[in-house]
């Protein structure tokens, strides 16, 4: 069988080098470094096994699969991370997420698939509602930190209990999306697309059930190793566990589902680009989030949707941005650009916090 050479299977090297790395005590940056190049490769196996899976189950089913593994790596390094109590990261890599596909994946979408083919279009009513969603997600989150900012300190205890509260609707109405894809004939935008829908199947099922079990429990093996890490690098490079969690934890989890966002805007298929972005986002707000603050509050840890008065000017700022890129239903790569310089300028004030 001939084995097709691409980005992944270099960046698997950084596998052992993690593990050499611990053994032989050859530093935390180096372990934490190679543990995060090692993510990558794992979650584009993760994702491929779930598109190969998608075929032999079905778009509803697949829908479904793409929906609860869209973002599994994030997932298993933020639980590893509540387990090391490591809260800080966990809370900024939800702002993160959501951020990074927004104007980050959005942006560098837009940018080089606007340079390729120029003025590019999608379907507007597609975006706007999916937007719309995200909004709603996003308020949502926001409102305990609202809450929480309003509230005298001394009552800070009282954040958890209606975070948790907040997060079982969230989860809710992700269910009651979920089934609504499976009763209906439209497209729920809580089930992401497949991006490759003229995709057919190189895999057998058991193949491919294989491959996602074994990336899924190297990943856990590979989170461990860079959250054990975080803490002795973000003192050695001046960064802190917010920075790392609103930039790194992101960028690394979600790498090979950005690079999918951006092969599919230079083939000027934007429409399934923001979908994908969108999608990803929704997922965050929507699911991943409450199930880290439900797992937190099992494990015993206090985690709550505590976002800082600038995460919350951030996400809302993102928000409205999106809107009014997607409500034209067409794309140039200026905007591209704009979105990518409001993500940078964001970069450098939570590098500062």
């Amino acid at each position: 069988m001939k084995i097709k050479l691409d980005y992944r299977y270099v960046l698997l090297l950084a596998i052992p080098v993690a593990f050499l790395a611990e053994t032989f005590h050859w530093g935390d940056v180096v372990q934490f470094v190679a543990a995060a190049v090692g993510i990558i490769p794992l979650a584009g196996f993760i994702g491929e096994a779930t598109e190969e899976l998608t075929v032999h189950t079905g778009p509803k089913i697949g829908g479904m699969l793409n929906a609860t593994l869209g973002n599994a790596a994030e997932l298993i390094i933020t639980i590893v991370a509540i387990k090391e109590g490591i809260l800080d990261l966990v809370i900024a890599s939800i702002t993160g997420s959501i951020l990074g596909n927004l104007l980050l994946v959005m942006g560098v979408s837009i940018l080089f698939g606007g340079i390729k083919n120029g003025r590019q279009k999608f379907s507007q009513a597609q975006a706007t509602t999916n937007a719309t969603t995200l909004i709603l997600a996003v308020v949502a989150l926001m409102i305990p930190a609202i809450f929480g900012l309003s509230i005298d300190a001394h009552h800070h205890e009282d954040l958890q209990p209606f975070s948790l509260v907040v997060a079982v609707v969230m989860i809710i109405i992700y269910g009651l999306g979920i089934y609504y894809s499976f009763t209906s004939d439209e497209d729920s935008p809580l089930t992401r697309p497949s991006a490759h829908d003229t995709h057919k199947t190189a895999w057998s099922l058991q193949k491919a059930i294989a491959v996602l079990t074994i990336a899924t429990l190297a990943i856990v093996f590979m989170s461990e190793a860079l959250v054990a890490s975080v803490e002795h690098v973000v003192t050695q490079l001046g960064w802190s566990e917010f920075f790392v969690g609103i930039i790194i934890v992101p960028l690394v989890g979600n790498a090979a589902e950005h690079l999918v966002a951006l092969q599919v805007a230079l083939k000027d298929q934007m429409t399934l680009s923001m979908e994908i972005a969108l999608g990803s986002s929704l997922q965050i707000a929507l699911f991943v989030a409450p199930v880290l603050v439900i797992v937190a509050a099992l494990m015993g840890q206090e985690l709550s949707f505590k976002f800082n008065m600038f995460e919350l000017v951030a996400l809302s700022s993102a928000g409205i941005v999106g809107v009014y890129v997607f409500k034209d239903g067409e794309s140039n790569w200026l905007e591209g650009a704009q979105l990518l310089a409001l993500y940078l300028i964001l970069g450098v004030a939570f590098f500062y916090i």
